[in-house]
């Protein structure tokens, strides 16, 4: 297993879920990924957990706190973006019409960062790396394979994020028999960083974003999903010319795609 060790700025290198109930959520994924743990005791703040894959850092887990809770906030999986400069990030986010809901912070030696939301209320943090880059696994079965926005307006979101990420966009036609429509990539300077889709009119989420971990076969990671509670929102679909992917919930309600991309 190829071990990452750096990230280029404009990558997504944290996937961390927030939930009610950690302990479950550690059985869950551990099943049905293979994921190992490593819980760390953060004193008040509670105990934040490491996912890891053959001992490798790819995912995190931590308690959500009593204020989303009580505002109904769901559980959710939350992404983190590589930035050079968390301060810079979070300045010119506000500049761009984003919201800044943590300002900039150190995490002890580890990094410094910004909580942040979009202008359509997509929220994710941006990551200053200190002595931690982020995931040191990518790509592999089990591990993060791609991270999409799922979009109110795509063409705001476009502005927004290449103005403040520095990424580059690509835009494909999606065929038919996945809606139609346009499919954007966001490039940053080594390649591929992660898409965006827009999504169906009527839909009363905001935009957000969303994690797909890549897996062997879709189809049995979906039906092990299910027999551990989860539930499946997009049953496992073909991306023609692409790969094979479903759209899951765990068993608390976050949700998270896994993917197969196509061996060429």
């Amino acid at each position: 297993m190829p071990t990452v060790t750096t990230h280029a700025p404009g990558t997504f290198n944290w996937p961390e879920l927030a939930t009610s109930d950690p302990n479950a959520a550690k059985k869950f994924y551990t099943t049905l990924f293979g994921w190992q743990y490593k819980d760390q005791d953060m004193g008040p703040q509670g105990v934040y957990t490491i996912f890891t894959r053959e001992g490798a850092d790819c995912a995190a887990v931590y308690t959500m706190d009593a204020g989303q809770a009580s505002t109904g906030t769901p559980p959710y999986w939350g992404t983190y973006i590589t930035v050079e400069d968390a301060d810079a990030a979070a300045a010119k986010a506000k500049s761009l019409g984003g919201t800044v809901l943590m300002e900039p912070f150190d995490v002890m030696e580890h990094g410094r960062m910004a909580v942040i939301t979009d202008p359509q209320g997509a929220t994710f943090c941006v990551w200053q790396a200190k002595k931690h880059i982020g995931i040191l696994v990518h790509g592999e079965p089990g591990s993060l394979g791609w991270t999409q926005l799922n979009a109110k307006d795509t063409g705001v979101a476009k502005k927004f994020y290449s103005e403040l990420i520095g990424w580059k966009v690509q835009d494909d036609a999606m065929p038919a028999e996945m809606g139609g429509g346009h499919y954007t990539t966001w490039l940053k300077a080594d390649g591929p960083a992660g898409g965006m889709m827009a999504m169906p009119p009527g839909v009363g989420a905001p935009s957000h974003w969303l994690p797909y971990f890549a897996v062997t076969n879709v189809d049995a990671t979906s039906k092990q999903a299910s027999s551990l509670g989860a539930t499946t929102h997009v049953p496992p679909t073909d991306i023609p010319g692409t790969g094979r992917f479903a759209v899951l919930g765990d068993p608390q309600g976050a949700v998270f795609a896994v993917l197969t991309f196509t061996k060429t």
